[in-house]
């Protein structure tokens, strides 16, 4: 257990930035999921902005990689030119 202070403080903002982070996270990983499940292209195609934000905003808190996002954007946008109509 913690006894300074600052031990104390900073076992606070570890918790509450680790319910952020997954919040976010699951918030991204549910519209990656949805974004895969829609067969079409035109409504792939606006939703995509909206994923590519959410992905690069946790690529810039270092919650993703940088690799790893940039991997989640190319699939994505491999799957939307691959769909029909």
């Amino acid at each position: 257990m913690a006894n300074s202070l600052s031990a104390k403080k900073r076992i606070r903002q570890t918790l509450k930035r680790r319910d952020r982070n997954r919040y976010y996270k699951k918030a991204a990983r549910t519209a990656i999921r949805n974004l895969r499940e829609m067969e079409s292209k035109k409504e792939a195609a606006e939703f995509f902005p909206k994923v590519v934000s959410m992905i690069d905003r946790l690529a810039k808190k270092n919650v993703w990689h940088q690799n790893k996002a940039a991997n989640l954007k190319s699939k994505l946008q491999k799957h939307i030119n691959g769909l029909n109509g």
